[in-house]
């Protein structure tokens, strides 16, 4: 094909984008623990350092029963991916099974609005490492030039191979993990040993003494499910490591399962911890609640390093950002939805052109730090969560449809299979849809369900052009003398 798939996908159930799963050009070289630590780090980044400080002004600790129930949802998204992947492992992911089970314009679509997503959140986490470093330095320094430092440093090492690609992730999200662990540790001292300046006041009854599980009532909970989505955004990626995973049928359903403890502790675990050594009142909208909980009780060495941990799950996630970024487009370009170009791959097999294309796109959020970095995080974080729930819907529906045709015995069962589906999927699907109505009900989240439909007539009419391009070329061709 020689300009956009549009029509049909003749590709044979069970094939790969290049072929047989594998074939796509990529090196198999991310190995296990290298899997299991960017399934965990995907997980840990701004939503939860970040993000959180708001969520808790806003709902108090009911966040902790926002955070359990949308955890639920993320497990059954992840588990309606992981019977796909184990069905056609590729890094395509996502977009590719939108194209297979809904159509070619689904996965144009889905592949697009992924690498979107990832852009956007890219300037979302240079944005908050940006602001970690001003715990340092304060105003003394321009929040826009660390932006663009973070920017090309990030650039330039995903321009190393794969696998040291995994090893950095690995030790990134190894920082990660030990951090919310020990101050899980920390505060359980707290708790039962009573040292610290906050050791008279901690008690797992700041969990409902200072106005009740629900201070701002139920409505306020919910008005925070947009951030708490916002937080697990990115547990997806490990399914575009599919391509570049030495065992995919071992080591994907090993890292999917491995959700629910992660909510269970990273999240839930953690949140109780500090809400119960600090009462949610304490917290302010912008700043981390890690490093506030560590100021309060008068640690300041431990504020410290816990900036410094967030700073590492920012970086972190841009750098992961980028990654993604680079193969989306790939999988477009392999399958005529986007520039040729963007198909070519280094002899490391890093697809350099499009990581480049991206990663300049994400020097935007440069911009945005200069001209507004008091509000560049609000700005962009709607509009991250809602391009990236739209990969979960495409999850959803494609399993959904999967499903339906492996039970008519059209294609092969999968080999993990999701629990409690189709009906789990259109559960999450339901939470997602109430999740979009509540940011249309919140006035700063608004301005992402203004831009999402602009989004979607920019695709949309990209796509009619490329369809009619498609259409000229087949036409020349079959003249004879015509074709190239």
């Amino acid at each position: 094909m020689t300009s956009v798939q549009v029509e049909q996908d003749d590709r044979t159930p069970g094939e790969g984008t290049g072929g047989e799963p594998g074939g796509e050009g990529y090196h198999r070289t991310l190995g296990a623990r290298q899997i299991q630590m960017i399934a965990i780090g995907g997980a840990i980044g701004t939503g939860l350092f970040m993000g959180a400080g708001k969520a808790i002004s806003k709902a108090g600790p009911s966040l902790i029963l926002a955070y359990a129930i949308a955890g639920l949802v993320i497990f059954f998204i992840m588990r309606a991916l992981g019977e796909l992947l184990m069905y056609r492992p590729v890094s395509g992911s996502f977009s590719d099974y939108a194209r297979e089970f809904l159509g070619p314009f689904w996965g144009y679509t889905t592949g697009w609005t992924y690498w979107l997503f990832w852009v956007v959140t890219g300037i979302v986490e240079i944005t908050a490492a940006a602001k970690y470093m001003a715990y340092w330095t304060g105003d003394s320094f321009p929040q826009w030039v660390y932006a663009l430092i973070f920017t090309v440093i990030l650039y330039f090492a995903n321009l190393i191979s794969v696998k040291l690609f995994g090893e950095l992730e690995f030790w990134f999200s190894m920082v990660k993990v030990t951090a919310i662990v020990g101050m899980i540790l920390i505060c359980a001292g707290i708790l039962t040993l009573g040292f610290s300046d906050a050791g008279d006041t901690a008690s797992v009854s700041n969990l409902w003494n200072d106005g009740g599980f629900f201070p701002q009532g139920i409505g306020g909970t919910l008005m925070t499910l947009q951030i708490v989505m916002f937080a697990f955004l990115a547990v997806e990626l490990v399914g575009v490591t599919a391509g570049e995973s030495k065992d995919p049928a071992k080591t994907l359903p090993k890292a999917i399962n491995t959700v629910p403890w992660r909510i269970a502790v990273f999240y839930v675990g953690a949140l109780i911890m500090i809400l119960s050594v600090v009462p949610w009142s304490e917290f302010q909208p912008g700043v981390s609640p890690f490093v506030a909980a560590f100021e309060k009780m008068g640690l300041g060495v431990g504020a410290a390093i816990v900036n410094f941990v967030v700073l590492t799950a920012a970086l972190s996630s841009c750098n992961s950002g980028m990654y993604s970024t680079g193969r989306m487009l790939r999988d477009l370009a392999l399958n005529g939805q986007g520039p040729a170009f963007f198909a070519r791959l280094t002899k490391n097999g890093t697809p350099l052109v499009g990581t480049t294309f991206s990663a300049s796109l994400m020097l935007v959020g440069v911009w945005i730090n200069y001209v507004a970095p008091g509000k560049a995080f609000d700005y962009v974080v709607s509009f991250a969560t809602i391009s990236g729930m739209w990969a979960w819907i495409m999850i959803l529906v494609s399993q959904i449809r999967y499903r339906a045709k492996a039970d008519r015995g059209e294609l092969p069962a999968s080999s993990f299979r999701a629990p409690g589906a189709p009906w789990t999927s259109w559960f999450a699907l339901l939470f997602i849809g109430m999740v979009v109505v509540m940011m249309g009900a919140d006035k700063d989240a608004r301005i992402s369900l203004y831009c999402a439909p602009l989004w979607g007539l920019f695709l949309g009419l990209a796509y009619l052009a490329l369809k009619r391009r498609a259409a000229r070329e087949a036409a020349r061709e079959a003249v004879p003398g015509t074709a190239s």
